[in-house]
């Protein structure tokens, strides 16, 4: 049985999900092939199967696994004869120290900003769960947070000054080759690309240049994905 890999879907096959990017890129890195479903945010029924509301879901065989990070762990212990996505348990611990920054700096930071454009790319349901749920989250409505965003992005640049300096020492943020640390990165701005024309990063960028290495992986897995408005960059 192939796996299957659950994730939210927006307009003309959008796959918008950051955590279903993080998936994706880790399974590339085993050289896993699977099979997408996408799921509307909104509906909950579909996946009901995995005990929980959220995607990724990973289908493998009999095995259910949820959440991103516990994925990259299974795939992890489940296949260990293909390219490791931590390179030992140093690297494990530091994956999961780099996943949670994101997860708890650099996301807050990022989805105000961001939110405003990912609601035009999804169908009407969608659009109206996600507003309602970010906008009781941050306590504005999408306009308001994304108002001056040309001005407030300067925050989340400094934000990843340390982001900077290591890329500016190395290729990828694990090293010489990119690992689980820099797909859990790279997820953000995939999703920015892929939901908006507003550029996260100055064209100069240290980071911006580790961005377009890591479009090029896989055979331009992240750089084909049809849908996003900016995916000429």
């Amino acid at each position: 049985m192939s796996l299957l890999l659950y994730e939210l879907g927006g307009r003309n096959g959008l796959r918008y999900s950051q955590f279903a990017w993080r998936t994706r890129l880790a399974l590339a890195h085993k050289d896993l092939a699977f099979e997408a479903r996408p799921v509307s945010v909104s509906d909950k029924a579909s996946i009901a199967f995995s005990g929980q509301d959220k995607v990724p879901i990973l289908v493998d065989g009999a095995r259910v696994v949820t959440d991103s990070w516990r994925i990259a762990e299974y795939l992890e212990a489940q296949y260990p004869d293909r390219a490791s996505l931590f390179g030992g348990a140093v690297g494990h611990g530091l994956a999961r120290f780099v996943n949670s920054w994101i997860d708890r700096q650099l996301i807050p930071a990022a989805v105000p900003l961001f939110m405003i454009d990912v609601v035009a790319r999804v169908e009407p349901s969608d659009a109206s769960h996600l507003r309602a749920q970010i906008e009781k989250a941050f306590g504005k409505t999408l306009e308001e947070l994304a108002a001056a965003r040309d001005v407030k992005i300067g925050a989340l640049r400094n934000l990843l000054a340390p982001i900077r300096a290591t890329v500016r020492a190395q290729p990828f943020l694990s090293g010489a080759s990119p690992a689980y640390a820099d797909y859990a990165l790279f997820s953000v701005f995939q999703w920015a690309c892929l939901v908006s024309d507003f550029e996260p990063l100055e064209p100069s960028d240290a980071i911006a240049a580790w961005r377009e290495r890591m479009r090029d992986l896989f055979g331009g897995l992240a750089r084909a994905h049809p849908a996003g408005p900016a995916a000429a960059r």
